[in-house]
């Protein structure tokens, strides 16, 4: 006798229920390792991108100390060259006033500018005329002034004038030497 209406199937001990428990819980677990090993990744770039952003960070550090000793640099020679061209100044107008200073009747051959001092080389009627047209104003200038004369072929006199300016009396007269003074009445 037969009790049922369809055929008898093979009974398993995995049901469909259960497969399908299996992968649910399969499908959980995979997407849970691609969620692992995605998030592994990205803090394995953020890492490496902190890295490079720190090597760069020092590179830019390095180059803007480059570049401040640069800008220190250019901003020194820009003061020496406003010095040189303030002393070119100064000195053209020396030069400037000197011959102004030189009387029409003296001749200059050569003028050779010292560090403290002044040669000059010319020719000069007679003593009188040298000394109280151009000597007299080159003694108010320089400390010590030196005058030799040789006699031309035409009778005028050659004169060779030395003249100096004493360094000694030089910083004694600077603002230095003051401040050093009064440091020293403080004392």
């Amino acid at each position: 006798m037969k009790y049922s209406y369809i055929k008898p199937r093979k009974k398993s001990v995995i049901s469909g229920e259960l497969q399908l428990i299996f992968s649910f819980f399969s499908i959980t677990l995979i997407m849970l390792f691609l969620t692992y090993f995605f998030l592994f990744f990205k803090d394995y770039r953020f890492a490496q991108n902190m890295q490079d952003i720190k090597q760069k960070m020092i590179e830019l550090e390095s180059s803007v100390q480059n570049m401040n000793s640069q800008i220190t640099f250019i901003e020194k020679e820009v003061l020496l060259s406003e010095t040189i061209s303030t002393k070119n100044t100064v000195l053209k107008d020396s030069i400037a006033n000197l011959f102004d200073l030189v009387p029409q009747r003296i001749t200059l051959s050569q003028a050779t500018l010292l560090k403290n001092g002044l040669i000059l080389h010319g020719v000069t009627p007679n003593k009188d005329v040298y000394n109280f047209m151009l000597q007299a104003p080159l003694r108010s200038i320089f400390h010590r002034t030196y005058s030799s004369f040789y006699e031309s072929e035409n009778g005028w006199l050659r004169f060779v004038s030395t003249n100096y300016i004493d360094e000694e009396i030089l910083s004694l007269e600077s603002p230095r030497y003051e401040e050093e003074k009064e440091a020293d009445y403080e004392d």
